[in-house]
């Protein structure tokens, strides 16, 4: 029982710094775009421009699936939900749109390394949630844990 407790005090800290690393990158994401960004995007070819702003719909799209699932997390945690809810496929981690590398490669530093980050975050969260990144093989030992918490 001591172990499951340390195992869940753990868990939600790692909830709680990974929570605060997606608010910030969205905050840092939704300044550059929305302000900051605007500058660059217009030095842009069109067709460019295009590929700033799909680009930038995606990372705010990784980022709420991310949060979104971290808040799970944490109503798990809180008592709120129980972990066999949070199994359900409406509440695991959304699947990240797939940045298009040639396009993002003319795109200003700050808006590659802010898809990077995105990107980063999604696939480590993916990792904890349990489900495969894009490309990423399916562990059959998880496939059966899931199935088990799915079944109790």
């Amino acid at each position: 029982m001591h172990q499951g407790s340390s195992d869940s005090r753990i868990h939600r800290r790692l909830v709680d710094q990974l929570y605060v690393e997606a608010m910030v990158l969205a905050d840092e994401a939704r300044t550059y775009f929305d302000e900051e960004g605007r500058a660059e995007r217009e030095t842009l070819a069109p067709l460019e421009r295009v590929g700033f702003s799909c680009e930038s719909l995606k990372v705010t799209t990784r980022l709420m699936h991310v949060i979104a699932w971290l808040l799970t997390q944490r109503a798990v945690a809180a008592g709120e939900l129980g972990p066999h809810d949070a199994l359900d496929p409406a509440r695991r981690l959304g699947e990240a749109p797939q940045t298009d590398e040639a396009a993002a490669a003319v795109l200003p530093l700050r808006a590659r390394l802010l898809i990077m980050a995105s990107s980063d975050l999604h696939r480590r969260i993916a990792r904890l949630d349990g489900t495969p990144a894009a490309g990423e093989p399916v562990s059959p030992a998880r496939a059966m844990q899931q199935r088990l918490a799915l079944a109790f």
